[in-house]
């Protein structure tokens, strides 16, 4: 296989270590793909309800195109009761008519196509919705019937069976077990449960886990990526891909179950602590003998023969909040998943050192099974990084953020935001991209509580402000009702005032607008090859407290991190900046020069 990294530069630079090599051989369209996300609810409106549909993304795609993604991920819009924003699926093989049709699906599936973009779209095989057929066979079946064996259910403990079966705690907060009535009628006959069962949900308690051991499970969802391929999507990305098999026995656990995506605790202290680990963990790791159990890498490897069976380098993507990466990289071994989301290098706090850890880590992680490294820097489930950024201690990881809260500085969180972006944008790789972040939308931190609709908000009982704030409908237009989010102007959550300076059509066309930077940075990482280039940091500022500085292939990423100002070297063509630039690199600021 050819190798481009390491090459003598054009202009001498004094280079440090290479912790990565690029290549120009053959590869398939994931290993170094921009794709973009995209939450259907919020992201655009056909129909006037105020909740984003399929249509409505459809209607959006030369946006994307324009923006220059290679590859659109959808979150769930199969049928669903909505307890958990359509993570609660009642059928995997249907859409629901919230978003639309499966018409509608077809058509937007073949307009990405036709644009030269792939659509993934996302499997929630660990739990389903209560209203799932399955399930409510099950409640209508006796104990040890083969209509729950499709799920975890378990007696209960105590003389009366009225204890829950182990002391595991939910996701979204509370006991992750619920007590059937006391009773309960099977097809055709009546009967009494003497102790009713109780049955398992890791998260809320209308999103049922299923028992997959049982061949029944793993059959029904291997059809159901036959469903999908057939349509021609081009693969999928995994929801809690770490949590499908619980260790024997389900044993207690005296662990704390935190919600990770999100977790409260602002503890980044491994992130930032010059001590911190070099397999680079930033405590993004679900715990516990429910999750990152051995077992599920056997369903991958299954999962990878179907989709070999078809053409086109269909891929897996798994949501795995796994730590350390060496465990993480289990799942992409050449057999099974193609890719998996990089959290610690999401989670990671606003300091070079621990940046460039993390990012030396993944790759030494991933390079041992020959996978890409993906990189992330905000989604559906965490505080947008240009607010997380912008917050008193940038390191913290808030589940939402109160209008009560300490607010963040909203200037600061921008420009340390596209600073972020482009050096993300600049390392080997895939990277995803959450909507809305290439306009530098802002988290809503100000949502009243009364309209909050994330199920983790009420299982805390409010302790959680919860996901709503990174959900909130995208602003198009700028001096339209609901932002141009639809033709009514409703929108189902409410959107903060200053989303009309980031609205899409007021930043088309401005070289200083957040949309023209990412554009401008996924045209160049196309052009100069950078996602399938290598990474060698650069010796000068190897050991700098606040640089992040790497070559890739004849581009140089310099990233200023700190107060104090940089001086950039002579002589070298400036690509791209994430702001202002002259003989030195400001504060809070990426660069890209031609080496």
């Amino acid at each position: 296989m050819a190798t481009t990294e390491p090459t003598t530069p054009t202009t001498a630079l004094p280079l440090g270590a290479t912790v990565h090599v690029g290549s120009d051989a053959a590869r398939e369209w994931w290993r170094d793909a921009v794709i973009y996300q995209v939450y259907p609810r919020s992201f655009a409106d056909g129909d006037g309800d105020g909740i984003g549909d399929i249509p409505g993304i459809t209607s959006k795609l030369d946006h994307l195109k324009n923006l220059g993604v290679d590859a659109v991920w959808l979150s769930p819009f199969y049928r669903s009761p909505q307890k958990d924003a359509g993570y609660d699926v009642a059928d995997y093989r249907d859409v629901d008519p919230l978003f639309g049709t499966l018409a509608d699906f077809d058509t937007m599936l073949a307009g990405a196509h036709d644009r030269g973009m792939r659509v993934i779209v996302d499997l929630v095989p660990n739990h389903t919705s209560d209203q799932h057929a399955w399930f409510q066979e099950a409640l209508a079946a006796a104990p040890g019937s083969p209509e729950r064996a499709r799920y975890v259910f378990r007696d209960g403990r105590g003389p009366a069976g009225d204890e829950p079966p182990n002391n595991w705690q939910s996701i979204f907060g509370g006991p992750a077990w619920t007590r059937l009535a006391a009773s309960s009628t099977a097809a055709g006959d009546a009967y009494d449960e003497p102790s009713p069962q109780w049955y398992l949900h890791l998260f809320d308690s209308s999103q049922p886990d299923l028992d997959w051991t049982q061949p029944e499970v793993r059959s029904e969802f291997e059809d159901v990526l036959r469903f999908w391929l057939d349509r021609g999507v081009d693969g999928f990305r995994v929801d809690v891909a770490h949590g499908m098999i619980k260790a024997d026995g389900l044993p207690d656990w005296d662990g704390h179950v935190a919600m990770v995506e999100g977790s409260s605790d602002g503890d980044d202290a491994q992130a930032t602590d010059p001590g911190a680990p070099e397999d680079g963990s930033t405590g993004a790791g679900n715990q516990g003998p429910m999750f990152d159990q051995d077992g599920v890498h056997e369903i991958y490897r299954d999962w990878h023969r179907v989709l070999a069976a078809y053409e086109g380098d269909r891929c897996l993507v798994a949501e795995a909040w796994v730590e350390p990466l060496s465990r993480l990289a289990r799942y992409v071994r050449p057999d099974e998943m193609h890719q998996a989301f990089n959290f610690s290098f999401l989670t990671t706090g606003w300091d070079a050192a621990a940046l460039r850890r993390v990012v030396a880590a993944s790759y030494r992680a991933n390079d041992e099974v020959g996978a890409p490294t993906t990189w992330v820097l905000s989604n559906h489930d965490v505080v947008r990084h240009a607010t997380r950024l912008g917050l008193p201690d940038a390191g913290v990881r808030p589940n939402g953020v109160f209008a009560t809260d300490p607010q963040p500085d909203e200037e600061l969180g921008l420009r340390r935001a596209r600073a972020a972006s482009l050096l993300m944008l600049g390392l080997p790789g895939s990277a995803y991209l959450y909507q809305g972040e290439e306009l530098g939308l802002p988290e809503h931190t100000t949502l009243p509580n009364e309209v909050r609709q994330d199920p983790g908000h009420f299982r805390t009982d409010g302790a959680e402000a919860g996901r709503d704030g990174c959900r909130v409908p995208l602003p198009w237009q700028a001096d339209a009702p609901g932002y141009g989010f639809g033709p009514t102007g409703a929108t189902w959550l409410p959107q903060p005032d200053s989303y009309g300076r980031y609205a899409a059509d007021v930043q088309y066309g401005d070289p200083t607008s957040t949309f023209e930077l990412y554009r401008a940075a996924l045209d160049t990482r196309r052009a100069e090859g950078l996602g399938h280039g290598g990474l060698t940091w650069l010796a000068d500022h190897a050991d700098a407290a606040d640089v992040v500085a790497l070559r890739n292939r004849d581009v140089v990423v310099l990233a200023n991190l700190g107060s104090t100002p940089v001086e950039l070297p002579a002589g070298h063509e400036v690509l791209l900046a994430s702001g202002p630039v002259d003989t030195t690199l400001p504060a809070d600021t990426t660069v890209w020069l031609r080496a």
